[in-house]
This record gives structure tokens, sequence and C-alpha cells, in this order.
């Protein structure tokens, strides 16, 4: 798997090729050099993630990047195109490293291990980008929600559907369930540990539910028991 490091890389050096949403900055972004793209990119996630979509301030993410509004305006047309090449490069992170698990040749449980510890480590080293996500669960503007809905979970939910599709013509699954119906109910468990990782009101959930503040639960706890409700369901027949 690739590491944090080279996936930042990656993004920086290719951000073309994200095709999660479409291409929401000028060219003169492109021309940039590696090192000022991530500077204004990590210091929008953190305005975003911090004060929200409608209180972040795209004149302060200017300023704790060291260029001019104006130079800002060559790189963005509005706040909004900055908001979402922001949320495009925190999932593609992520979406990055699920491809390459869910393209292997391991079976289906397998890989589910594999995404809950990737989901973990992600959610922990990463914690701006997954408030950025939860910022957008919450859009109000329905056309804007639409946008990012099919933009960000078009990828996921191929993926997820993909591979339990797969999985059920081998039979390594039971024969009756759905896999659409499927990948959409493993991806809100996902979803739900994510936000339990980084959203106050989701850690303060967590620890109602365990006793265990989150920080404090072993993750090899998480990973074993949250694999064993997702085995029961996927492989559990009632006779």
């Amino acid at each position: 798997m690739l590491s944090l490091h080279k996936r930042r890389t990656h993004f920086l050096c290719d951000v073309t090729k994200i095709v999660m949403i479409e291409k929401r900055y000028k060219d003169a972004f492109d021309r940039a050099s590696d090192e000022r793209k991530e500077k204004i990119l990590e210091i929008g996630i953190e305005e975003f993630a911090s004060n929200g979509y409608e209180n972040a301030n795209i004149n302060v993410i200017a300023k704790k990047a060291g260029i001019s509004i104006g130079l800002m305006y060559k790189y963005f047309a509005t706040k909004e195109d900055l908001f979402v090449t922001c949320l495009q490069r925190g999932m593609q992170i992520l979406d990055d490293a699920l491809e390459e698990i869910m393209e292997s040749d391991d079976k289906l449980l397998t890989k589910a291990e594999k995404v809950i510890r990737t989901t973990c480590r992600h959610s922990k080293a990463n914690a701006n980008y997954i408030k950025l996500y939860n910022e957008i669960t919450s859009e109000k503007n329905g056309t804007r929600a639409r946008l990012l809905a099919e933009g960000i979970e078009t990828s996921t939910s191929r993926k997820y559907i993909t591979a339990i599709a797969q999985a059920l013509a081998k039979d390594d699954v039971r024969p009756d369930l759905d896999p659409r119906l499927f990948a959409f109910f493993l991806d809100n468990l996902l979803l739900s540990l994510q936000f339990s990782y980084t959203c106050d009101y989701y850690r303060q959930r967590f620890e109602i539910y365990t006793g265990v503040d989150v920080d404090e639960m072993d993750e090899e706890q998480v990973v074993s028991q949250l694999l064993k409700f997702i085995e029961s369901a996927f492989t559990f027949e009632k006779k």
C-alpha cells in the first residue's frame, strides 16, 4: 500500500487524475509548485474542517498560505471551488488505499478486515479530512449535495458492490444477499467508524455505547468485533 506521503505526492503531481468530481481549479493552480499546492490545500482543509463551509474564510486561507487573495482567485474562481478541491484531496487518499485492497484476489472477509484497519489508520492520521467529509453530510444546498454525493460516493460504491458481487458469484457469501444494499450497509458502518475517531458527536456516541474513549479503545478490539459483525451478516443464513 502506498505510504501517506507517496499518496499525497501522487495527488499533487497529477491532480487532474482525480475524477470523483470535475476539475474545480484554474490552470494556474496546475502550474504552481507542489509545495505551494500542498500548503494551500492543507491549510484549506484545516480551515473548512474547523469552521465549516459557510464560516470558512478564503482570505484567512490565503494569508496562512503566504499568498495574496488576488493570487488565490487566480487559482480558484470561488470559495466553493477551493472547498471541492480540498475535499477531493482528502477523499482521494482513502480511495487509493481502498482500490488496492478491493482489486486484490483476497476473499471478501479478508478485504473487509483490511478496509477496517485502513479506515482506523486513515481516520487517526487524517482527522481533518474526515471532519471535512462530515461537514458535507449536513449540506443544505440540494444541488451541491447531489453533486458532492455523486462525485464522492460513486467510486467507493462501485468498489464495494463489485467485490460483494464477485464473492456472491464464487459462493463465498450467503446467496440471498443484495450486493447493492449490503454495500450500502457496509459503507455506513465504516462511515460511522470514521466519524467516531474524529467528530465530537460521534466520539461521545462511541463512548456512551462502549464505555471507553475511542482513543483508549484497543484498535484490535474494534477490528475484530466489527469483522465478526460483518462476517455474520455476509455468511449467516436463517434456516
